[in-house]
């Protein structure tokens, strides 16, 4: 037995305890490398949801930082990142680039139709497709159409407008006879025909003009016009509206757009478009010879350029801009009753603004002629990446002027009392101490001159006096065209209000009370008298 132990235990040792042979424990050590591993899995996993989770808190943070909520002892102040609703077809195709662009640089975030927008960017009239929208518009939201601005854009209503700086029109067939009698008196007189839906332009003589198409118009064709290199061409000027009744308009003044024809106008041919016509294909100035030294290599402004080259011509090229000037707000006189009546309809009038682009021609004595204002004029640099700048400009202008580029955060309309005044206070309208302090308007405020004076201001003729006020503080490039007039601070100080009473008689009443409160703030400051 005791061998057999002795051979048992030798077995065993030989079995369990051979230093070169695995034990058979991997049973029991691998059951906690198994939990090591699950363990390790399961932190793994806790880990990426924590940084998922991290990320998510990372991200509405920021979220929070855009729409930051601040406490201070006075008060609580809100503010949100303001957002900009742009609407038009394929609007992501690229022809609204610049106009995503500039909203951006200026902090806007884009919305929709559904988003509580503050700015409305329509590239269409929007008056009938988003109407119920319009129609429920909050104070502060603005819109960059006015109500009726079809009225200037429409080809037929601005051809018969009348002021000496549109070419002759008649409208066809109502005025058909009244044509007739004119061709009679001037039988040489060349004639373009147009309708509202038709881009295409052909000069005529009156045996070749369709007096029976319903819904057109025959203009005068301008002869002689100015050329440059032989080139005939236009010039776009961009104007902007305000505010209606009262009436107030500006021109970014400090640009334009020169388009250049693609071929010669001489041997002219009537039958050869080109010659005459300004497409999408044009000619720009840095490539036209006499222009490309002034805008290329001194690096003036297109309307710089232009202005250089008439005047080593010798050409008095200031009466052609004041002519255009003069031109933008007569249209805009003229159409404002318009304006005026379907307003009516709307809670406010303030809601809306309008730029427009107004294209005239010259003849070779530099005088001005209107020819088209376009609602929606095109902001595309896809032909000419060059243009940028141009446009860019031109709404960075536009936006800054009507309130929407503005150095404070909130909305104007929901900011607070403080805020307000910070930007145009009732003191920056105060005009006319000299009349305001005297016994007269001090105890009554009927008289026409008194009705500016803090105490006989309204509610509603503050409001319109600060938006002017802001308006002047914002106006970067642009200038005022109306109410416009042209004098000195001498002049103004020595300004009676009967002299806007004959003067400016055919003003309605309040564009008449603007008119004097713009020669009220000429005394105080020059940048206002003109």
């Amino acid at each position: 037995m005791d061998l057999y132990y002795r051979k048992s235990g030798t077995a065993m040792l030989q079995e369990h305890d051979h230093p070169f042979k695995k034990p058979k424990t991997r049973g029991l050590i691998s059951r906690p490398l198994s939990l090591v591993v699950i363990i390790v899995l399961t932190l793994g996993v806790l880990l990426t949801l924590l940084n998922i989770y991290e990320l998510h808190k990372m991200r509405e943070d920021y979220a929070a930082h855009l729409t930051p909520t601040m406490e201070a002892k006075e008060g609580k102040y809100a503010s949100k990142q303001p957002i900009v609703w742009i609407e038009g077809k394929n609007k992501h195709s690229g022809y609204l680039k610049h106009v995503f662009a500039v909203f951006d640089r200026i902090g806007y975030a884009v919305g929709d139709a559904e988003s509580d927008w503050d700015v409305l960017w329509s590239h269409e009239y929007p008056f009938e497709s988003l109407s119920k929208k319009i129609s429920t518009a909050k104070p502060h939201q603005k819109i960059n159409h006015f109500p009726g601005s079809g009225y200037i854009s429409n080809k037929v209503f601005l051809a018969t407008t009348n002021t000496s700086f549109i070419p002759k029109a008649f409208k066809i067939p109502s005025e058909t006879k009244k044509f007739l009698a004119y061709t009679k008196r001037h039988p040489n007189k060349m004639w373009v025909q147009k309708k509202n839906t038709h881009r295409g332009v052909k000069i005529k003589k009156t045996n070749e003009l369709d007096l029976g198409s319903t819904g057109s118009f025959v203009q005068q064709y301008i002869d002689k016009p100015l050329l440059i290199d032989g080139r005939k061409f236009d010039i776009g000027i961009y104007a902007i509206i305000t505010s209606i009744d009262p009436l107030r308009v500006y021109i970014v003044d400090d640009e334009a757009l020169y388009r250049f024809c693609t071929k010669n106008y001489h041997p002219f041919d009537p039958y050869d478009t080109k010659k005459y016509v300004v497409d999408d294909d044009y000619i720009p100035v840095w490539q036209m010879p006499s222009l490309m030294k002034y805008y290329t290599d001194l690096g003036f402004s297109f309307k710089e350029t232009f202005s250089m080259y008439l005047k080593s011509k010798g050409l008095d090229y200031e009466k052609m801009w004041m002519d255009m000037r003069e031109t933008v707000a007569t249209v805009a006189i003229q159409k404002e009753h318009n304006f005026i009546n379907i307003l009516k309809k709307y809670r406010s009038s303030r809601n809306f603004f309008e730029m427009m682009r107004f294209d005239f021609v010259l003849d070779e004595d530099l005088n001005v002629y209107l020819m088209e204002a376009n609602m929606s004029p095109n902001l595309s640099s896809a032909h000419f990446s060059a243009n940028t700048r141009l446009y860019e400009h031109v709404i960075f202008n536009l936006l800054s002027l009507v309130g929407i580029a503005r150095s404070v955060t909130s909305p104007f309309e929901n900011s607070g009392e403080d805020e307000r005044a910070m930007v145009s206070s009732n003191r920056d309208i105060a005009v006319f101490p000299d009349w305001c302090s005297g016994k007269k308007c001090q105890n009554n405020c009927l008289p026409e001159k008194c009705q500016l004076c803090s105490q006989c201001l309204t509610l509603e003729l503050k409001k319109i006096l600060k938006a002017a006020y802001q308006e002047h503080m914002n106006r970067r490039g642009c200038r005022r065209v109306f109410p416009y007039f042209n004098m000195t601070q001498h002049e103004a100080h020595h300004w009676k209000p009967d002299k806007a009473n004959t003067e400016y008689k055919w003003l309605n009443a309040k564009n008449k009370v603007m008119y004097m409160w713009y020669v009220g703030k000429c005394q105080q400051d020059q940048s206002w008298c003109s």
